[in-house]
């Protein structure tokens, strides 16, 4: 299923991006929610303990702190929080200026540990992001050396923005370390940090000075968000926080003006690390596997749904979509506290293996088929 829309967007969008399981899943959990009704539950741990309620506690200020800096963008930052809980990797795609960047930072200012921000360049080299070794001359010829100097990639939070104004040879630096969590530079291999999150924003692949990412790169990350603009309201809102915030840094806000400020909210890395253990904890019933394999394999089958669907895809999702989209559910259930209940909702945008043909890329636009369509179809065919 997931992969099925996630072909349909990549169709929308011009990528190869059967890599995402794109808003599949978002209306994967909004029609099938009754039926996910009891199946996640824990294996080991006390769901509610103390300490799992207050890390979880933390969890949700952190994500309505964020909604109050990123305005009109809560699934964006819903799902900001879901890739973080996941140990993955999320990438944003959106005109310029719907704050993917601002959200992004915000989330990092509540994470203790080292946040790097990389500005994707098309002069910009491998070892710019991975580093390199650097030739160290001592007074003593014998101590001369080669010493590593490690690349902004050695951080926890990672924002790789624009990622497509890059070549493909720069976008790829960062397979090894999304991957296997460590660089190789000169043979030697660089372990990285425990905590360590891309987050990579990107402008359509229509737009001009834009390079696709490659496919392989693509797979790496656990979702792929679409950021689109606000609402009205919102748009109003906006424009009165942004006006505030000028106020306060071009004329300064005396002591008595001084508005009281919400006590710092920072999550450590052990913190995290605890919510990834709960989350392991987490069992998924075999009625909620059966019927993801059942989605999955309609999804690599589309004609046996039918004909109309079938003109749509052109390959089905991947077993690591299979695993994105099981591990985003457990995630989002730990999130809102549920031990014996799915998520409802989860717009999540997982990786798929392959990539639609380029038929298929146009024949949705052209009947005017929207991704929940192709998605709705799949869940009123499958059969728990």
């Amino acid at each position: 299923m997931n992969a099925r829309k996630i072909a349909w967007f990549a169709r929308r969008t011009g990528e190869l991006g059967l890599n995402y399981l794109c808003p599949g899943i978002k209306a994967f959990f909004n029609y099938a929610e009754p039926i996910l009704a009891g199946i996640v539950t824990l294996a080991t741990r006390d769901f509610n303990g103390v300490a799992t309620m207050n890390i979880r506690d933390n969890i949700l200020q952190l994500e309505q702190r964020m909604n109050a800096q990123v305005l009109g963008q809560e699934t964006l930052v819903r799902m900001l929080i879901i890739a973080l809980l996941c140990d993955g990797h999320i990438l944003l795609e959106g005109l310029p200026g719907l704050a993917k960047t601002r959200a992004v930072r915000e989330l990092a200012g509540h994470i203790s540990g080292e946040f790097r921000r990389i500005q994707f360049t098309p002069d910009l080299l491998p070892s710019d992001i991975t580093g390199s070794e650097i030739y160290q001359q001592n007074a003593t010829r014998e101590e001369d050396q080669f010493r590593f100097r490690p690349g902004p990639v050695f951080g926890n939070i990672i924002l790789a923005d624009e990622i497509n104004r890059a070549s493909a040879r720069v976008q790829s630096a960062l397979l090894e370390a999304m991957e296997e969590r460590h660089v190789t530079v000169a043979g030697k291999s660089w372990p990285l940090p425990g905590v360590f999150m891309v987050l990579a924003t990107q402008n359509p692949v229509d737009q001009e000075g834009t390079w696709p990412l490659p496919e392989a790169q693509l797979d790496r990350f656990l979702m792929k968000v679409q950021v689109g603009y606000p609402s009205r309201e919102h748009e109003q809102r906006v424009m009165q926080l942004v006006r505030a915030e000028q106020q306060e840094k071009y004329r300064g806000l005396t002591p008595e003006k001084t508005p009281p400020q919400p006590e710092a909210l920072m999550l450590s890395q052990q913190e995290i690390a605890s919510c990834w253990r709960e989350i392991a904890d987490i069992h998924v019933s075999s009625i909620i596997e059966t019927y993801i394999v059942d989605l999955v394999n309609a999804s690599r089958a589309p004609q046996s749904v039918s004909e109309r669907l079938a003109s749509y895809l052109a390959f089905g999702l991947s077993p690591r979509g299979t695993l994105a989209l099981e591990r985003c559910a457990r995630a989002q259930a730990w999130l809102e506290g549920r031990d014996r209940r799915a998520p409802r909702r989860c717009a999540v945008y997982c990786p798929a293996g392959d990539a639609p043909s380029p038929d298929a890329q146009l024949s949705g636009n052209a009947d005017g088929c929207s991704a929940d369509d192709v998605v709705a179809m799949l869940l009123n065919a499958v059969v728990v």
